[in-house]
């Protein structure tokens, strides 16, 4: 990994610390950063796009623990964001008046925002935790390879 992809990587992980605290900057900025995230995500998705399908393929033609749980962790987060994605602008107050919409199910998508973004933060933890050993490794050393694998 270099260090352009570690700065989108750890802006990534910046932004949605502020986008998830609306306690912090207020609902309506909570909202459209949080569509700021989504675009920071899609920009992430895709410079790690070979490390996914090598991964994807190696889980299959050489399963480890390791590969495959990293794969799993990693769907379960992409599974997880994009349902806080969605209830978010379902129970937007913010976005979807400024663009004229409005969502009806509030009482569905408004827990279904919180547990979400709860399991989100507790999954982008444990992701932080799997790759501590790597990212120790990058500051100690600036190595270039991706994860550590």
């Amino acid at each position: 990994m270099d260090k352009k992809i570690f700065a989108v990587d750890a802006a990534c992980l910046l932004i949605y610390l502020v986008a998830a605290n609306p306690a912090i900057t207020g609902v309506g900025v909570h909202e459209w950063l949080g569509l700021g995230v989504l675009v920071v995500f899609f920009a992430h998705a895709a410079m790690h796009a070979d490390w996914a399908i090598e991964t994807a393929k190696s889980a299959f033609t050489s399963p480890s623990w390791a590969r495959v749980g990293n794969l799993v962790l990693d769907a379960l987060i992409v599974i997880t964001f994009m349902t806080v994605t969605v209830s978010g602008i379902m129970v937007s107050g913010a976005v979807l008046p400024a663009l004229g919409l409005y969502a009806t199910g509030y009482y569905f998508w408004d827990p279904l925002h919180a547990i979400a973004a709860k399991v989100l933060l507790a999954l982008l933890l444990v992701h932080v935790v799997v790759h501590w050993r790597w990212l120790v490794g990058f500051f100690r050393n600036g190595r270039k390879d991706h994860r550590g694998e």
